[in-house]
């Protein structure tokens, strides 16, 4: 059974993603490990305290109060969507973020991680914010980051990105056995530049290999790689953008790009990161 750690601050943002993560969860008759996160005021060594484990001791049990209060609101989700025998169960962790994914990615042997980000802007600030950040350029396993204004909808069109490379192919597997079990299809996109290297050869043994498979290709002559990715999103229908953790430089151009409100409306989708073996 597959297991999804899903990081929780019971923000809006948190409760949207919490949706995607149970949905996930039954689709890849996965569990889900709720994770909620607290950190200790820092004191100066020269000033420490006395007290100090009374003070830990007193905002561990105010956090564990708030969190025991929230659980149920997500269980109460569970039922409503006819979920609530996907099993759960809650880690409380002081310290930063990253450093309790990477504990309970180790310990909990976590398949995924799903997280909720801030809507359109904010979800572009949030990608390349700190905590997102890391996740998605520190953690060794499939990171979903799901934006506040995305809805849960069945995944039915998977887009990936490709330049044919052969780790390329191997990411592109992975995502192919997620999909059968979704019961949806890839659409994978390369945009050809004048830069391009891509051969002919190599693309037509591509679409041999997975000939058979519910897999196509998209070849688009642009020099603009930013809008033709957007682009393809918007006319694809698109429910999930498959990405390998490329430069963090190349997803602040691909994102920071104006277009028309349709089309920005069209990032409202969740994206998963894969991180390049």
């Amino acid at each position: 059974m597959k297991r999804i750690l899903f990081p929780t601050d019971f923000s809006e943002a948190a409760t949207n993603a919490f949706v995607h993560a149970l949905e996930f969860a039954k689709s890849i008759d996965g569990e889900l490990v709720l994770l909620h996160t607290f950190e200790l005021p820092i004191y100066d060594n020269q000033y420490f305290p006395e007290n100090y484990m009374l003070i830990y001791e007193s905002i561990e049990l105010a956090q564990f109060e708030h969190f025991k209060e929230e659980l149920p609101k997500l269980r109460a989700i569970a039922e409503e969507r006819n979920l609530g025998e996907i099993k759960m169960t809650h880690r409380l962790m002081d310290g930063g973020l990253m450093f309790a994914i990477e504990k309970a990615v180790k310990e909990d042997r976590i398949d995924y991680v799903i997280m909720g980000t801030e809507g359109a802007t904010g979800w572009i600030d949030s990608l390349f914010g700190t905590n997102t950040t890391s996740v998605i350029s520190d953690t060794t396993i499939p990171v979903f980051s799901v934006p506040i204004k995305a809805p849960f909808k069945t995944i039915k069109n998977i887009a990936f990105t490709t330049r044919f490379r052969p780790k390329d192919k191997k990411a592109l597997k992975k995502v192919l056995k997620l999909a059968k079990k979704l019961d949806a299809k890839i659409k994978c996109l390369y945009i050809k530049t004048d830069g391009s290297d891509v051969t002919k050869e190599t693309i037509k043994e591509w679409e041999n290999e997975f000939l058979n498979e519910p897999v196509e290709f998209s070849i688009v002559l642009n020099e603009d790689v930013k809008e033709s990715i957007l682009d393809f999103i918007l006319f694809k229908k698109i429910d999930i953008l498959v990405m390998l953790t490329y430069k963090r430089s190349f997803f602040e151009n691909l994102f920071h790009h104006s277009l028309t409100k349709d089309c920005a409306s069209s990032l409202d989708i969740p994206i998963l990161a894969i991180p390049i073996e």
